[in-house]
């Protein structure tokens, strides 16, 4: 608009003080005229048109385009766009938490000139990052300090969740929430590790004497074992010894005595019943 008026001003001033050279003259006011009512939309941007302050419901896509004088077009970016965030929250337990994060968010083009006629260009300082912080401390505060950690992709997927849904009636598209890091405060960090290492020391403890229960078993299940092939041992040879000496009856002693004797018969019969016998000397 601005070229446009300087153009009509320069034409009327060539009408009024330069009517020798008038043709020429106002065709160039003309021109610069007209260079004013040209518009050129970046890709990746929306134009809102808007009338002495006013939005329409007219939008321009990315492209040259010849529009009134007394349209002024605001450009709006629809490209991703990355917030990065550093802040703080409590979880359930009142465990300061710092939080590094980041969001990835664009808006949509059927919805931009309804986003700027409501909250204006600075849409992300008046909505987005104050509702990044709300869903951040509301998701936190929902998680021991202790589960924060281990559930970092879970709250991520939460804050996304319920910012997309805040944001979506505002034609805001929330594409991604990641949480970068999470950290505490020295005092707590210290105890999570003392407790930690207790922890690992019971362990070890409760190992060690699972071992030494094992062992123990062990070694007692040896000794009945060896208790037993002993009372084995002991009873076979019992029943061997038995068999052997129900086996030596009077006939098989003889036998026995038979085979050991070497023909001669005593020279001495202590029997008085007997007569001696005997052994001549010469």
């Amino acid at each position: 608009m601005i070229f446009f008026i300087a153009g009509i001003a320069a034409a009327v001033a060539i009408l009024v003080f330069l009517k020798g050279k008038l043709k020429a003259l106002a065709a160039v006011g003309i021109l610069i005229a007209l260079f004013g009512c040209v518009v050129m939309i970046p890709t990746g941007y929306t134009g809102v048109v808007t009338v002495f302050g006013r939005v329409t419901d007219k939008t321009l896509e990315a492209g040259l385009h010849f529009v009134a004088p007394w349209y002024s077009i605001v450009k709006m970016d629809n490209r991703t766009q990355r917030a990065s965030i550093e802040t703080q929250a409590f979880s359930s337990d009142i465990q300061q938490v710092d939080v590094i994060m980041s969001v990835n968010y664009s808006i949509d083009k059927e919805t931009a000139q309804e986003l700027y006629k409501s909250v204006g260009r600075n849409y992300y300082e008046n909505i987005v990052y104050p509702r990044i912080l709300e869903c951040t401390k509301a998701c936190f505060s929902q998680y021991t300090a202790e589960s924060l950690v281990a559930n970092r992709n879970v709250l991520s997927g939460k804050i996304m969740n319920d910012l997309s849904a805040d944001m979506r009636s505002f034609g805001v598209k929330v594409i991604n929430v990641s949480i970068e890091d999470i950290d505490f405060t020295d005092a707590f960090t210290d105890a999570v590790e003392a407790k930690q290492v207790a922890e690992q020391q019971k362990l070890k403890a409760a190992i060690e004497q699972e071992q030494l229960t094992l062992e123990a078993e062990a070694e007692a299940k040896r000794a009945v074992l060896k208790a037993e092939s002993d009372l084995e041992v002991a009873r076979m040879e019992a029943e061997s010894n038995e068999i052997l000496s129900a086996s030596f009856s009077e006939n098989l002693i003889e036998y026995y005595y038979i085979q050991k004797w070497n023909g001669v018969l005593p020279q001495v019969v202590s029997d008085s019943s007997v007569v001696p016998i005997l052994k001549d000397t010469d």
